[in-house]
């Protein structure tokens, strides 16, 4: 099997790092095009390097398509006369719809979103298809994409949400955090960073203990705050303050992705 990816951002290095390290794609199987090629030194050890992404998709089983939403149509107009007819094309976009997309290119499509988590190979990736890939090239992406985490595939209508919770998520947790890290500072005279130690070791704790004993976040703070003690009056704040931060940002978030979406699909028509 040939990969070939496109675009040589974050994502794109990432992907092509991965592949070659934890798959064990050879350079012979392993390609790489990009606008600017000077970028590409840097990859020429592990993959072959393509002058044109159409060189790139005319060796490829499976396309990767790593850049901008903007960019994504004059890669696809760039490549559709080039690929082979079983080539699977992979988006990394999750905004431009598979109907606009099959009006340049009619042919089998995914779109991939993986996480930051991707950098230490525990990726929530989720995974949609168009309805011309069968289940036994959907496996062959998933089965790949498992060197970067785990693999969740969604119907493209439910991609957005699903981008919140896994992809954007990162970001929100990390926020969250940054806010009490900092609160906690006020309150205690201990370094920075000893707080954010503290927090970051409890969070992935209490996260492991979780998934490892099949507890909800419900039997965590049961067990924890007890009745009239101290964890109590802490849960009582969040659970009595924290809803309505929540559910403002799930609304702007989607809001912005349902703007984000309409202004990237309108261009394309």
């Amino acid at each position: 099997m040939k990969i070939g990816i496109i675009g040589y951002g974050s994502m794109g290095k990432m992907l092509l790092r991965k592949f070659s390290e934890k798959k064990n794609i050879s350079k012979d199987d392993l390609f790489a095009a990009n606008r600017t090629a000077a970028k590409l030194e840097d990859a020429a050890d592990i993959a072959t390097i393509c002058g044109s992404n159409g060189e790139l998709a005319s060796k490829a089983d499976i396309v990767f398509v790593c850049v901008r939403p903007a960019d994504i149509r004059v890669v696809l107009e760039e490549i559709k006369g080039a690929v082979k007819e079983n080539t699977l094309i992979v988006s990394l976009n999750g905004n431009i719809q598979f109907s606009l997309m099959e009006n340049i290119i009619d042919h089998k499509m995914a779109k991939v979103i993986p996480s930051v988590t991707a950098e230490i190979d525990q990726s929530q990736t989720l995974v949609c298809f168009n309805d011309k890939v069968a289940e036994s090239d959907k496996e062959t992406l998933k089965e790949l994409l498992t060197c970067i985490g785990t693999v969740r595939e969604l119907p493209e209508g439910k991609m957005g949400m699903g981008s919140e919770l896994v992809s954007c998520m990162p970001g929100f947790i990390a926020s969250i955090f940054d806010v009490i890290c900092r609160s906690a500072g006020k309150h205690v005279d201990f370094p920075p960073e000893m707080i954010v130690e503290m927090v970051l070791n409890t969070m992935k704790a209490t996260g492991n203990l979780m998934l490892e004993k099949g507890m909800s976040f419900e039997d965590v703070v049961t067990r924890v705050a007890t009745k009239g003690g101290i964890t109590q009056e802490g849960t009582k704040v969040i659970y009595e303050m924290f809803p309505e931060a929540a559910d403002e940002l799930f609304e702007k978030t989607l809001e912005k992705r349902r703007i984000v979406a309409e202004q990237a699909n309108n261009s394309w028509k």
